[in-house]
């Protein structure tokens, strides 16, 4: 299966033309999970291999339109978002209204001689066959200039049903259809010129231009309203440099940007951004990392640590080596992010969809029943009846059904990017407000996930041999506990012993072979499982109530002592969860650390109710108990969070977390801020309004004005 393939659609106009295209294209066997964008003009789904790209092109173009498959290799992030469909709707626009000023000047000024008998009209005051003569050429260049809409319409109107295009090319074509054949009768009647100038009187000409005119004012308005929508992403694209100094045979030279490839070696001075991602090789600095991440302090940079395109170097020079290039960096993935969530569906612009799809035939229907009635209400009076049935066609608007939501959601997608949040569909922009439980971890997510050892205590008084008992099982741990304690021993210089048969157990601790005796370092459950510990040790219990989570270690079947380690909380988590709790979201910790140590912290923080104790599977269990009473929103950022984000309605991962974490969470926090975890909420229900309010007065107007 090739999965979110990226096609380029031309000719949609309307939300019907997005679920005509959407069905065209699911229509074809092997293909699922078709996603349309009117927004980026843009279509992405998932094929089994032996479907051949042709079929799915050619379901679509019979549909009326034309997709073709994006050239993955040869994209350019920057041109792809580039509005270029504007400035030739500007230019149509222009040419249309010059041509519609003189038709309109002519057309009316004719009709208003009897107001007015002094209206300036010249020849055309006495030769109505000049009228119509003139009207019929300045319309029908109106007509070819607007020529979209009448090929779109009319190829949708037989092969899917129609579209926006339809409705102004039936519009529009009826007016001047009929209109040409009143100039035929006028020149029929020619020698009664009474019946003539009456007949004069029912050309419609200037509706015909008019109707195209006013639709490119629509469209050219709306096409600009599109192109700011990607201003957000832009200017994050507009940040990366143009070029790159590379060293080549130990000589520094100036190549494109996107020439840079990985594995090369690279220099960036003081106030210059970074081209590509890489890792530093040499030098030190702090580097502004604003505009990927929204943190405004920069962040120190030495040998090993990995840089980001687009970020600022603030002082020091570092040579640095490519990582990830072209649309594998950092900020291209973003991007991406950002423009696959705009082609995702919400639910609620599923309902628009299905409307938008019975929209343009409803329409063309009341227009024929208006045409009906007013011919009976109005005995043989053509003209009139087309009027009112062209006005029915003219005035409704699918275009706002359509835009509605994807607007909204690339706008919301946009924000939250240039604040280092990251909405990776447009389902979780819009169900992250709507969350009724936050389950937050602990470590790493409420606290900063760098404890210290705070406490050493030896039951036999020899603290340097539990330090280096402790430092001999901790150091192969990847444990973010482990790696207090490895800190302490390697500041205090204690010197570790070999260890034989190491084994991780799984939420519990570590098993190993220490000085060939079997020895163990865990949580106190773990001490009382192995039936090593029968009472509590009052030491330790006054430890976990300051909020420090105590270890135990032991050695040939009897505890030797126990370190206790605090991981600070964040400056921000205590105000995230008010808010949290004030915005009507319950908060619920979530670890695997001690239940007195785990209320000490979440008593401190205000969080509503602590679990603790519970090792990875457990996680899973308490999300899908919780989802059986409401909406769940995950916080996590371990490898051990990685399933309960998946599972739960949002997950969402602390950017500084592991990598299974992001990869498995909906939403990103790339500062790993619980305040940006509030960003996120709020962003989520101020765009689900908005989308709201869209569509509301999209059905208002359609409601109101069609009748």
């Amino acid at each position: 299966m090739i999965k979110d393939e990226n096609y380029k659609v031309e000719g949609m106009s309307c939300a019907a033309c997005v679920a005509h295209v959407e069905k065209a294209a699911s229509s074809v066997k092997g293909v699922s999970n078709v996603r349309v964008s009117l927004l980026t003009n843009s279509m992405t789904l998932d094929r089994e291999e032996g479907v051949k790209l042709k079929d799915i092109e050619k379901a679509v173009n019979k549909a009326g339109y034309k997709a073709f498959v994006k050239d993955e290799s040869n994209i350019n992030i920057e041109d792809d978002l580039e509005d270029k469909e504007t400035p030739k709707l500007f230019k149509i626009l222009i040419a249309s209204l010059v041509l519609l000023i003189p038709l309109f000047y002519i057309s009316m000024g004719y009709m208003m001689m009897e107001t007015w008998p002094n209206w300036p009209l010249g020849p055309f005051r006495t030769y109505p066959l000049l009228t119509a003569a003139v009207t019929f050429i300045l319309s029908f260049l109106i007509m070819i200039i607007n020529k979209r809409f009448y090929v779109s319409g009319i190829k949708s109107l037989f092969k899917s049903g129609g579209n926006m295009d339809t409705l102004v090319a039936l519009g529009s074509g009826v007016a001047f259809i009929y209109s040409i054949v009143i100039t035929i009768l006028m020149i029929v009647n020619l020698s009664d010129s009474e019946r003539v100038m009456e007949l004069s009187m029912s050309l419609s000409f200037e509706t015909a231009g008019m109707v195209p005119t006013l639709i490119t004012v629509g469209k050219t308005l709306e096409s600009y309203s599109k192109g700011k929508t990607t201003n957000a992403i832009k200017d994050l694209l507009k940040l990366a440099p143009k070029t790159a100094h590379v060293i080549v045979d130990g000589k520094e030279i100036d190549i494109p940007q996107e020439n840079v490839k990985n594995g090369d070696i690279f220099i960036v001075r003081p106030g210059e951004a970074f081209p590509v991602d890489g890792e530093v090789i040499e030098g030190s600095s702090s580097v502004d990392e604003s505009m990927l991440t929204g943190e405004s302090i920069p962040v120190s940079k030495g040998v090993g640590d990995n840089v980001s395109q687009a970020t600022i170097n603030s002082n020091g020079i570092l040579t640095c080596k490519a990582t990830k290039v072209g649309n594998e960096t950092t900020l291209s993935q973003i991007v991406e992010m950002v423009k696959a969530s705009a082609t995702s569906k919400t639910k609620i612009s599923r309902i628009a969809d299905k409307i938008s799809a019975i929209f343009v035939p409803a329409v063309i229907l009341i227009s024929l029943v208006v045409f009906l009635i007013y011919l009976f209400v109005s005995p043989w009076n053509v003209t009139l009846s087309l009027k009112r049935a062209i006005s029915v066609l003219v005035i409704s608007c699918p275009c706002a059904l359509g835009l509605a939501t994807p607007v909204a959601i690339m706008v919301g997608n946009g924000k939250g990017a240039k604040s280092g949040i990251l909405f990776k569909t447009a389902l979780a922009l819009e169900e992250t407000g709507k969350s009724d439980y936050v389950v937050l971890d602990k470590t790493g997510t409420i606290t900063k996930g760098y404890p210290e050892v705070t406490d050493i205590i030896s039951f036999n008084g020899n603290k340097e041999e539990l330090i280096k008992l402790a430092y001999s099982l901790e150091k192969n741990s990847e444990h973010p506990l482990s790696e207090a304690i490895r800190k302490y021993a390697e500041d205090n210089n204690v010197e570790s012993a070999e260890i034989r048969d190491f084994e991780s157990l799984t939420g519990s601790g570590i098993k190993a072979l220490y000085n060939d005796k079997t020895s163990y370092a865990g949580s106190e459950r773990l001490m009382k499982e192995l039936g090593l510990l029968n009472d509590d040790i009052i030491e330790a219990n006054q430890l976990r109530e300051a909020g420090k989570t105590v270890l135990y270690f032991s050695l040939d079947n009897e505890i030797k002592g126990i370190i206790a380690v605090r991981d600070e909380i964040k400056d921000d988590s205590k105000e995230a969860i008010r808010l949290f709790e004030k915005y009507g979201v319950k908060t619920i910790m979530l670890t695997g650390d001690n239940k007195v140590t785990a209320e000490a912290i979440g008593k401190e923080v205000g969080v509503k109710e602590v679990i603790a104790e519970v090792l990875p599977g457990d996680k899973l269990n308490v999300i899908k108990d919780l989802k059986k009473k409401g909406r769940v929103l995950m916080i996590g950022d371990g490898i051990n969070d990685a399933p309960s984000l998946t599972e739960a309605n949002i997950g969402m991962a602390i950017g500084a977390g592991s990598d299974i974490a992001i990869s498995s969470a909906d939403v990103v926090l790339m500062k790993s801020s619980l305040m940006d975890a509030i960003g996120a909420f709020n962003l989520s229900r101020y765009t689900l309004l908005n989308i709201k309010e869209n569509l509301f007065w999209a059905f208002f107007y359609n409601t109101i004005m069609i009748p």
